[in-house]
């Protein structure tokens, strides 16, 4: 049975935030689109070295409840050949997803498990494994070179209206010991899916907000985007936070990665808390051991 109402929100936006779409500018996956990341990275630089997140890192987002989109742009401490490694695996995409807190199932599956991730979403992140519902994403890397990834899921149909899901994360080297990355996605809502984000936003996700700075009030504090703006910039962030952390813990156990991945959500408590530790951390041991 598809979600309806606040759930539907939730449920769908837990969707978009695991699919990203390419910008324009790389649409082609081959060297010219290593070039073009290169000379966005480039360009960026200054832009990155002010991020009022205070580290290399610059979100942006739209406002459409038609086709909300997202996107990351970041340095990451790690080395490029160390980053392509992993993120070329798709059962390390199932890693990186399972941080989530509405994800209960993850599973490479296809042809070697290389074609498509079996993946269970739930409508809150309360309820039971077996309540979730299953989806198929098409996984696929259309680029692996020396100095360029780029990896690529899609899903046509989504739940309550929601469709063409698509995803893309690039990356190039930084130097020798960095990585320039660039996250986005995009999906499409149809009228039962805006009419769910419409109640949610009217109610329960009122007081929501995103990133970006709207304003400031009489006593000059930030006043941050609310609406379905919030929306895609939060989901973008804690999927951004999700790749962060499993590759900072790639080698370790897996009880680490998980104190990461909720110690980065909690470093933003006004847009991106939802549990407390303990509870996160035993809800996904026990997820993590129905995979």
């Amino acid at each position: 049975m598809l979600p309806t109402g606040r759930n539907a929100l939730r449920c769908a936006g837990l969707l978009a935030g695991l699919l990203w779409s390419a910008a324009p500018s790389l649409a082609a996956d081959s060297p010219p689109a290593a070039d073009a990341l290169q000379a966005r990275y480039a360009e960026m630089r200054p832009q990155l070295a002010r991020s009022p997140f205070r580290r290399p890192l610059l979100l942006q987002s739209n406002d459409s409840t038609s086709a909300p989109l997202g996107e990351v742009w970041a340095v990451l401490d790690q080395p490029f050949d160390a980053v392509a490694a992993l993120l070329r695996q798709p059962q390390h995409w199932c890693d990186i997803l399972l941080l989530q807190t509405n994800v209960k199932r993850c599973a490479p599956a296809g042809a070697n498990g290389q074609g498509r991730l079996d993946v269970a979403v739930a409508r809150r992140y309360t309820d039971a494994a077996d309540q979730a519902q299953s989806l198929s994403f098409n996984f696929d890397v259309p680029a692996r070179l020396p100095d360029y990834l780029s990896v690529s899921l899609s899903a046509d149909q989504g739940p309550v209206g929601t469709q063409n899901y698509r995803l893309r994360f690039s990356a190039v080297p930084a130097g020798a010991r960095q990585t320039f990355m660039h996250l986005s996605y995009a999906y499409e809502t149809g009228l039962a899916a805006r009419l769910a984000t419409s109640a949610y936003l009217a109610s329960a996700g009122k007081d929501k907000v995103g990133f970006t700075i709207a304003g400031r009030d009489a006593e000059g504090r930030p006043q941050y985007v609310r609406g379905m703006q919030g929306v895609a910039e939060r989901n973008t962030m804690r999927y951004f936070l999700a790749i962060e952390s499993f590759l900072g813990t790639a080698s370790a156990p897996v009880e680490e990665r998980l104190r990461s991945f909720h110690a980065a959500l909690e470093r933003y408590p006004a847009q991106l808390h939802e549990t407390e530790q303990d509870e996160y951390l035993a809800m996904k041991r026990r997820e993590i051991q129905l995979r």
